[in-house]
């Protein structure tokens, strides 16, 4: 019996359901990171994070909120982790990347909609989510049609982002912003002070600084670690308290700079270098990453949100006041270039600029299946790519694993034509 089990029952939980969920994402974790050779003995915490996701990280919020925290679920990178960090309150994405509950999202919604969605939704109609229950507010944006109406059927509170980047739209994310503070203080009692908001602010960006020192390891020849584990740090990051987070990443990060001096990595030099381009894999979904580094590259960067778009800007410390905190916060998200924005220059030369600085020699790109968005902006994105003389692979494909095979012959052959 699973220690947690009476946690869940308490939660109603199907705990038999759930067991196999667990069960279905072990042997998923165990067929492709916790197959890999030669990695860093400090990645095992992170490995350790996303086994306790519905354990041990479910108790701690559970006892968070016996003390007086609030917790939200949130289900975009554009959410302002600091603000709801400085009313007391905890965010945790929710995003779900496992195929196992894919049929009972389908239930609800309709099957030709993103899989991140079903997926997600899919846990908590099958009574497998243990965020659900404790969850005192739900948030969301307006990054893509799906979720919009989504957000209506579960009665999130919604965050306006919007699809251009002029004046006018600036100052409707500030807005939102603005709006959203004033949601998690009428949720906790409690007003967002500038001491504090300072506070959490350079918490968020001491954990950007230590990932963008992780990701910046991976531009040596040989990278010291694997695509696959860092985006296990990446899924870690987006559901671990952020402060130990970043302590144990500090601890990774000197771990990594010895393997470099020593020369340790689990690839040879002169290996094959891709970016990832497009959508995020979050937690339960290694398919993608597993399959071109067995092929015998080495992902050296990710052009998602489980990648630069989450930790590549900061927020400025500098502001005084809770206005200009305020503004600084909604100027450091909006940089985030979603593919939701039209024109999305801004996107097409961090790919440029992204791809010259770690001597990539490949791009994949990464597409949800009906994630129109992505999809239809890697025209825009191969254009550029042609004429920097970068080759690419697009691939569309879900949670599941019939493509599997079908996938490891295309990215086989995309390999070799980069020889």
């Amino acid at each position: 019996m699973n220690k947690y089990e009476k946690m869940w029952q308490d939660l109603g939980l199907d705990v038999e359901l759930h067991n196999e969920l667990l069960a279905s994402i072990d042997k998923t974790f165990q067929q492709t990171v916790g197959a890999q050779k030669d990695r860093p003995e400090e990645v095992k915490y992170f490995d350790h994070v996303l086994h306790e996701s519905h354990g041990g990280r479910v108790a701690e919020l559970i006892e968070a909120r016996k003390q007086g925290k609030k917790f939200i679920g949130t289900f975009c990178i554009y959410v302002p982790e600091e603000i709801a960090m400085a009313a007391d309150t905890i965010p945790v994405a929710l995003c779900g990347g496992t195929q196992f509950s894919i049929p009972y999202g389908e239930k609800m919604f309709p099957r030709d909609i993103c899989p991140l969605i079903k997926s997600t939704f899919g846990l908590a109609l099958g009574k497998m989510c243990p965020y659900g229950p404790i969850k005192d507010l739900g948030v969301g944006e307006t990054t893509c049609d799906a979720k919009k109406k989504v957000w209506d059927v579960v009665n999130f509170h919604v965050m306006e982002v919007p699809q251009k980047k002029g004046n006018i739209d600036i100052e409707l994310w500030r807005q939102a912003v603005v709006e959203f503070k004033q949601k998690v203080e009428e949720l906790t009692g409690k007003k967002v002070k500038s001491d504090r908001l300072g506070e959490t602010i350079k918490i968020m960006n001491d954990k950007r600084r230590a990932l963008q020192r992780l990701n910046e390891f991976r531009k040596h020849d040989p990278p010291p670690i694997s695509g696959l584990d860092v985006l296990v740090v990446m899924q870690a990051a987006l559901n671990d308290e952020p402060v130990r987070f970043t302590g144990h990443l500090n601890t990774l990060n000197e771990e990594i700079e010895e393997r470099v001096k020593k020369g340790i990595s689990p690839f040879s030099k002169g290996v094959k270098r891709i970016m990832i381009s497009g959508c995020p894999s979050v937690m339960g979904n290694w398919k993608v990453h597993s399959l071109v580094e067995n092929a015998g590259a080495a992902i050296v960067i990710d052009e998602t949100c489980t990648g630069t778009r989450y930790f590549e800007n900061l927020v400025d410390e500098k502001a005084t006041d809770l206005e200009q905190q305020l503004e600084a916060l909604a100027d450091r998200y909006l940089k985030i270039n979603c593919a939701c924005f039209s024109p999305n220059d801004e996107r097409i030369d961090g790919v440029l600029n992204t791809l010259r600085d770690y001597k990539v020699d490949g791009v994949v790109h990464y597409i949800l299946q009906y994630c129109h968005g992505y999809n239809i902006e890697t025209i825009r994105v191969d254009a550029a790519l042609k004429q920097a003389m970068i080759p690419s692979l697009k691939i569309v494909t879900d949670y599941s694993e019939e493509d599997v095979g079908q996938l490891r012959t295309r990215i086989d052959a995309f390999l070799e034509t980069l020889d």
